[in-house]
């Protein structure tokens, strides 16, 4: 078998091995696996049934299977949202999407801005222990979150920050969605983490929906604890804490404002160099940032 061969054959091989690699790093540790196993199960069962010829049983499990991928795309529906949103995600298809609402497209100054309200914000909420939870929105659009508070559109400042999330207020309870630069909405309920029994009980839901709403996007999720005050920043799933106002306007100017190619004309030839903003921080880690 191996002397017939070939290359293409290997390649076969490798590829379908590498994706039952990823197959099961999604599922592990969380519901899907439990499912899986359950199908594995199913699998045995009917060769066994085929071997011994039950007639009665074959005819139920054939007439499961038929319908078999359909309740598979039912039932694993959020795991495949989650890795088809990664895929979309990537660095590749990023490049090829027609995204004609770039943040590359806003003004350098209506970003600064953002970013320094929210960090004095922030500041002043953690003074106080006055929780809050401001989402950046990036290339992933978050309309579904949007749907469930209030539309503002409003321009960012500490005073209007402050407002939001004084207690007892209408919209102090759930987030607030930045896009473009401004306050688009607020009072908006983020999603639950993949894997909430893992996260520290010590973290509370507020922290929670932060972690969840870095699972399924690229945003970047700011903070500040109604408990402590501390201020904390969730990503990718993962979740750094203790910022203050310098080391939180550092993270977010790096994350979102975008490098620009200045293009320089040398002997003829062109040259492009990347320039970084004076505020951009270097990518080391904050000093006692710890992850989920």
């Amino acid at each position: 078998m191996f002397a017939t061969m070939g290359l293409v054959d290997y390649l076969d091989i490798l590829l379908l091995a590498y994706l039952i690699y990823k197959g099961i790093k999604i599922i592990k540790e969380t519901r899907a696996e439990q499912l899986i196993k359950g199908i594995i199960l199913l699998a045995v069962l009917f060769f066994v049934v085929n071997q011994f010829e039950f007639k009665a049983m074959k005819v139920i499990i054939e007439t499961f299977l038929n319908v078999g991928i359909i309740a598979i795309l039912i039932v694993f529906q959020p795991e495949l949202r989650r890795v088809l949103e990664k895929m979309g995600r990537t660095t590749r298809m990023k490049k090829l999407a027609l995204n004609f609402d770039s943040k590359a497209d806003l003004a350098n100054a209506d970003i600064h801005n953002c970013i320094e309200a929210v960090c004095t914000a922030c500041e002043q909420l953690s003074q106080t222990a006055t929780g809050a939870l401001i989402v950046f929105e990036r290339e992933t659009r978050l309309g579904e979150q949007i749907d469930t508070g209030t539309i503002l559109n409003g321009t960012p400042s500490p005073e209007l920050f402050g407002n939001i999330f004084f207690p007892n207020t209408p919209l102090h309870d759930g987030a607030v969605i930045i896009r473009d630069g401004k306050i688009y909405a607020a009072g908006c309920f983020l999603p639950k983490p993949q894997k909430e029994e893992l996260i520290s009980k010590a973290l509370g839901s507020r922290h929670r929906a932060a972690i969840g709403m870095s699972e399924v996007s690229d945003a970047i999720i700011v903070v500040v604890s109604e408990e402590t005050g501390t201020i904390s920043v969730a990503e990718n799933g993962n979740l750094t804490r203790f910022y203050n106002k310098d080391t939180l306007r550092k993270l977010l100017t790096q994350k979102l404002i975008p490098e620009k190619p200045d293009t320089k004309k040398n002997n003829g030839k062109t040259s492009t160099k990347k320039k970084r903003e004076k505020n951009a921080p270097d990518t080391s880690k904050e000093k006692g940032a710890d992850r989920k």
